[in-house]
C-alpha cells in the first residue's frame, strides 16, 4: 500500500498535519452511484413473530407521557437543531414527539449529530469521539465496531440513509488489496476504520483505510467483517428492504467474509483461532486463542448470513458450509464454554493426563489451575459463558459483550440466558457497580498484569480493558435483559448511566471496582457512549426495537447435545 504524501488536509471542518502512512482508497461517486439510490418506498404490513409480540406487549412500566421541556436553554437547542426548518442532517428524534424522558436524551442527540462524518456530501459514519482536549491519535476516525450503537440509534429513529452509506463504502473498502509490509491479508478483511481526507488544494475528498496496519500490534480486525454482516441484517430488518443485501456486489461481501472463516486449516475445533488484540479489547489482554467475544460474534454473523445469502449456486455452497458448522459450533460453546456451579465443580475433580475417545477433561486442563476468586464469583443460581477454552488452558474471566451478544444471537439457550441474567443481578456490585458495565471481571493485578499485559500502563488494574467500565455496553445489556424478560435490570443500568454521562461529557469508559472514577486516559464525548445510551434507552421505550438486533432460537438446530458423564468426587 503507498504511503501518503505529508500534506495539510481538513478533516470535518478542521485543519491538521497528517504524516501518517498508510492505504488511501479513492471511492469515485460513479462507481457507487447506482448502489446509492435510495430504496423505492416500500409499504409493508410488518408481521412480527412470536418473539417480537411477547416483547413488544411486555408490561413495562413508565411513567406518565408528555412533552419533554427540561429548561428554556434545552428548549432552544432542541427547537434549533430537530426542528423541521433547522434540521442538519438528521430529523426528530420520534420519541421526543410524545413520550417523557431523560433531560440528557436531547443532549445525546446533539452531540451524536456533531459526530457524522461527511464523504462527497453524503454522511457515511460517526467519528470515534469529539475530544479537542486530547491528541486525536485514531479517533478521528470511522471505527467500524464503534459505529454499530450509531447505525442502530439512527435505523429506530427512521434514519436509515447514514447506514446504507456506511455498509457500502467499507463494502467497497473491503475489494481493494490489503498489505501489512510485505505480506498480503485475506480478500474478505474489513477495514477496523477509515478516515476522510480532504484536500483544499485540489478540493478533492479520499478516504484512507486502517486494516491493522496502523493499529497497536498490528493486527487486523477479526470482529469487523461480524460486525458488517450483523448491521446489513438489521438494517434490512428495520427498514424492510432486502435490495441492499441481495445486491451481487453485498452477496459477494459476505461470502468473501465467510470463506476467510471457514477455511479449512489444522484446527480441531469449531472455534476461531486469533491473536490478541482483534476486537473491542484490542491491546494485549490474554485472550488470544479462542475469545469469547469472537467466538460469540462468528455464531452470529454465520446466522445473519444465512439469513441474507441467496439461494443461488454460489449462495447455496456457503450456507450448506455454514449450517455445518452452525451445528459443530453451538455444541462446542455450549459444552465447553459454559460454566454454572455443577460444571465448576465437575473441573475441580477433573483428573488429568487422560487419553482415548473416552477422555472427561478433554483439554487436559489441571484443577489446580482454577482461580480462587471464581469460587466465590459463582452463584448457587446462574451461569456464564468463560473467556476462552483451549488446550490445558480455561480464562474464567467473565466478558459482557460475549455473554450478551450469546443471549441475542441465541448461542446461549433459553435456560442458559436465563442463568447468564441471575449471574448479573446477583454480582450486581461487582459487573455494574456505580457506572455499567464491566467490560470483563475481575482485573489482572500485580505480577499477573505485568506478565499478562507486558507492563501496560493503559490496562492497570481496574482501568480501559482490564476490568474498566464501559457506557457503550449498556445498549447491549439492555437488548439481553429485554430478551430474556428482564427489562428492569436494564432500567436500573440506565439510570445509573443517567447520573453521570452528561454531567462527566461522555466519557469513554471509567476506573476503579465500581466504575466510580472517570478512565485517567478516557476521551471525552465518546460517539458510541452517547450512541449505546441512546439505543439502550429507545429499546426500553419500544422493545420491539429488538428484532433488528436479536435473532430466535434455530428451532431447526439439532438438539443441544450433553456432554460425557463427569468424574465426581
Amino acid at each position: 500500500m503507498s504511503p501518503t504524501n505529508t500534506t495539510d488536509v481538513q478533516q470535518n471542518g478542521i485543519m491538521k498535519r497528517d504524516n501518517s502512512s498508510g492505504s488511501i482508497f479513492e471511492i469515485e461517486d460513479s462507481d457507487l452511484s447506482r448502489l446509492l439510490e435510495k430504496p423505492r418506498p416500500i409499504n409493508i404490513e410488518r408481521k412480527r413473530s412470536f418473539e417480537e409480540r411477547s416483547i413488544s406487549e411486555m408490561s413495562i412500566s413508565s411513567p406518565p407521557r408528555q412533552f419533554y421541556r427540561n429548561n428554556e436553554n434545552s428548549s432552544r437547542v432542541f427547537d434549533s437543531i430537530y426542528s423541521p426548518g433547522g434540521r442538519s442532517g438528521i430529523s426528530t428524534p420520534r420519541s421526543f414527539s410524545c413520550v417523557e424522558t431523560h433531560p440528557i436524551v436531547a443532549e445525546a442527540w446533539v452531540a451524536l449529530q456533531r459526530s457524522i462524518v461527511h464523504f462527497r456530501g453524503q454522511p457515511v459514519g460517526t467519528i470515534a469521539a469529539l475530544d479537542h482536549s486530547s491528541e486525536e491519535l485514531n479517533y478521528d476516525q470511522v471505527f467500524v465496531r464503534d459505529f454499530v450503537p450509531s447505525a442502530l440509534a439512527f435505523l429506530m429513529n427512521g434514519e436509515p440513509e447514514i447506514v446504507k452509506n456506511f455498509l457500502l463504502k467499507t463494502l467497497r473498502l473491503q475489494s481493494w488489496e490489503k498489505k501489512v509490509d510485505n505480506f498480503t491479508l485475506g480478500a474478505g478483511v474489513m477495514p477496523a476504520s477509515f478516515k476522510v481526507l480532504h484536500d483544499p488544494l485540489k478540493n478533492n475528498e479520499t478516504i484512507i483505510a486502517d486494516f491493522g496496519e496502523c493499529a497497536i500490534g498490528r493486527v487486523a480486525p477479526v470482529d469487523s467483517g461480524f460486525w458488517w454482516i450483523i448491521l446489513l441484517r438489521a438494517y434490512t430488518k428495520s427498514t424492510g428492504d432486502n435490495s441492499l443485501a441481495e445486491l451481487p456486489e453485498c452477496q459477494r461481501g459476505i461470502r468473501k467474509i465467510m470463506t476467510l472463516c471457514l477455511s479449512e486449516g489444522f484446527d480441531t475445533f469449531p472455534t476461531l483461532l486469533c491473536a490478541d488484540g482483534c476486537s473491542m479489547i484490542d491491546r494485549r489482554m490474554g485472550v488470544y486463542g479462542y475469545p469469547i467475544e469472537i467466538q460469540a460474534l462468528f455464531f452470529m454473523a454465520l446466522r445473519c448470513a444465512l439469513l441474507l445469502l441467496k439461494n443461488d449456486e454460489e449462495g447455496k455452497d456457503c450456507t450448506d458450509r455454514i449450517a455445518k458448522r452452525l451445528h459443530a459450533l453451538s455444541f462446542h460453546m455450549r459444552s465447553y464454554f459454559w460454566l454454572d456451579i455443577k460444571q465448576l465443580n465437575d473441573i475441580y475433580c477433573y483428573k488429568t493426563e487422560e487419553y482415548s475417545h473416552t477422555a472427561v477433561n478433554k483439554f487436559n486442563v489441571m484443577p489446580d489451575s482454577l482461580p480462587d476468586w471464581v469460587f466465590d464469583f459463582m452463584p448457587s443460581r446462574g451461569g456464564y459463558f468463560i473467556g476462552n477454552v483451549s488446550p490445558a488452558k480455561m480464562d474464567f474471566r467473565w466478558f459482557c459483550l460475549g455473554n450478551c451478544i450469546a443471549i441475542l444471537s441465541s448461542l446461549a439457550t433459553p435456560e442458559q440466558a436465563s442463568a447468564i441474567m441471575d449471574l448479573i443481578e446477583s454480582r450486581w456490585e461487582e459487573l455494574v457497580g456505580e457506572m455499567p458495565l464491566k467490560i470483563c471481571y475481575p482485573a489482572m493485578e500485580n505480577h499477573e498484569w505485568r506478565i499478562v499485559t507486558g507492563c501496560d500502563p493503559k490496562n492497570t488494574s481496574w482501568s480501559y480493558h482490564n476490568g474498566g467500565s464501559w457506557p457503550v455496553l449498556i445498549w447491549l445489556l439492555t437488548a439481553a435483559c429485554i430478551k430474556s424478560g428482564r427489562p428492569q435490570l436494564a432500567r436500573r443500568a440506565i439510570e445509573l448511566a443517567e447520573s453521570r454521562l452528561l454531567k462527566d461529557h461522555w466519557p469513554e469508559y471509567y476506573d476503579g471496582k465500581l466504575g466510580r472514577y472517570m478512565g485517567k486516559q478516557a476521551r471525552k464525548n465518546q460517539t458510541w457512549s452517547i450512541a449505546g445510551y441512546l439505543v439502550a434507552k429507545m429499546m426500553l421505550e419500544d422493545p420491539s426495537h429488538l428484532g433488528m438486533i436479536s435473532l430466535e432460537e434455530d428451532k431447526q438446530m439439532k438438539p443441544h447435545m450433553k456432554r460425557s458423564a463427569s468424574w465426581m468426587c
